[in-house]
């Protein structure tokens, strides 16, 4: 028996070692960050653990901060520092490089119109409309609106950079072309409680985001790409919120921009 157990561990250990190190820290350290996330970046977290800190009337927007905070600490500061000091990768090498700039910029600035006018045709639903902005004060308050909207920006440092960073560049070297699918299943399952349009456009959006940031070699471009996005989502949302306005013709777009 003893000498069976032996034998399976030695076994175990020499397929171990044909791993690539890097490979398995990536994806093993990302599902612990996104457990991480859950359990003690929540809002509720917040609540329960710092609340009686704050005084009532931010602890709306408290909250918030601490969700944002909390995934650029574990999706972008954490992973950063694992392939930087341990296993001693280049800014390049980690998709923190400049990369193909002219290109990102070029199908940037294509890509915004694009969601402008598709994010003005999803703002028209009542499940998206109750959904953004997740903070519904921001619909309320100009103010509130602009400083939930800069927090926001290190929510997509540490929600971009953990998939199309350290899980795409991450695992490039051993699995190539196959990590922009890699990094869209996790990225794809945690929509999953969206609503069912934006949850299946998160595959799409996984993939090309991923490619996007392989062809370009580099991470930066999905951030303006996603914030931007939800920035303009947000604005719509908020816009008809305020204003009624419904529908998605030039009659609803004159009413929700007040003219």
């Amino acid at each position: 028996m003893i000498s069976e157990i032996k034998s399976e561990l030695g076994r175990a250990w020499r397929v171990y070692k044909t791993l690539d190190t890097q490979t398995v820290v990536v994806l093993t350290v990302s599902v612990a960050l996104i457990m991480i996330q859950i359990n003690f970046g929540g809002r509720l977290f917040f609540l329960r653990t710092f609340g009686h800190w704050v005084p009532s009337a931010w602890q709306g927007i408290a909250e918030w901060a601490w969700w944002f905070g909390t995934q650029g600490f574990t999706g972008f500061v954490i992973p950063v520092l694992i392939l930087k000091l341990g296993f001693r990768q280049s800014w390049a090498e980690m998709g923190l490089g400049l990369g193909d700039w002219k290109l990102a910029s070029t199908l940037a600035l294509a890509y915004i119109p694009l969601v402008v006018i598709g994010t003005w045709i999803l703002s028209n639903g009542a499940d998206f409309q109750s959904n953004y902005p997740h903070y519904p004060e921001a619909a309320r308050n100009w103010s509130m609106f602009f400083l939930y909207e800069a927090l926001f920006l290190f929510y997509w440092m540490g929600w971009e950079y953990l998939w199309r960073g350290f899980v795409q560049f991450g695992t490039a070297r051993t699995l190539g072309y196959w990590a922009i699918f890699v990094q869209m299943v996790p990225f794809a399952i945690l929509h999953a409680d969206k609503p069912l349009a934006e949850a299946f456009l998160s595959i799409l959006g996984g993939v090309a985001l991923g490619a996007l940031c392989w062809r370009t070699r580099s991470f930066w471009i999905a951030v303006p790409i996603h914030a931007a996005q939800m920035f303009i989502l947000d604005l719509w949302c908020t816009l008809r919120i305020r204003t009624g306005a419904t529908g998605i013709g030039w009659a609803a777009i004159t009413t929700a921009l007040g003219f």
